[in-house]
């Protein structure tokens, strides 16, 4: 079976939050779906242009002062089918997550305990500055969004996030302890 594009299904959804550039989709998946799904910059601009060429979305030249054209793009009825048909389709699999610091872990006994303990130091502050990132967007949103129709997703988003992030912490200090 064919393994389908979730990028392409990203960016049609990113495209029903109101983004409309290549910059503006961007900035979305910098500051919320990076977090938990990962698009390179280079992935948009081929990404668009295919959802164009299938009907998916539209694009509009849109004039600029003093500045070149930016291309706007919009999504279509059959781009909003599509993005519907997909969120009904069931899960492929559960994600598996790279994890450095678990693996080296795993590989711990080859190496002395205080580095180990330095890594899983480090990975703790690492999570703890993501956790407050987390609380950040939280806050963000809570202030500045609450009234859009995607606010409360978005929320369940943040959410999972910061749960899995807390339950990391109390891991790394757990195995801290326990490596003492």
């Amino acid at each position: 079976m064919k393994k389908i594009n979730q990028t392409r299904y990203a960016i049609l959804g990113i495209l029903t939050t109101g983004c409309r550039t290549g910059y503006q989709i961007k900035q979305m998946i910098d500051n919320s779906l990076n977090h938990f799904w990962k698009i390179s910059y280079g992935q948009i601009y081929p990404t668009l242009k295919q959802l164009v060429e299938e009907g998916l979305a539209t694009v509009e030249d849109s004039v600029q002062e003093g500045k070149p054209d930016k291309k706007e793009y919009f999504l279509t009825e059959k781009g909003e089918e599509e993005l519907r048909r997909w969120l009904q389709f069931p899960l492929e699999d559960i994600p598996v997550n790279k994890n450095e610091v678990l693996l080296k872990l795993f590989f711990g006994r080859h190496q002395a305990n205080h580095t180990t303990m330095e890594f899983l130091i480090n990975y703790q502050e690492i999570l703890q500055k993501r956790y407050e990132t987390y609380e950040g967007i939280e806050s963000t949103i809570r202030m500045h969004s609450l009234d859009s129709a995607d606010a409360q997703y978005w929320l369940f988003t943040l959410d999972y996030g910061k749960r899995i992030t807390a339950a990391e912490i109390g891991w790394c200090k757990d195995t801290i302890t326990k490596l003492e």
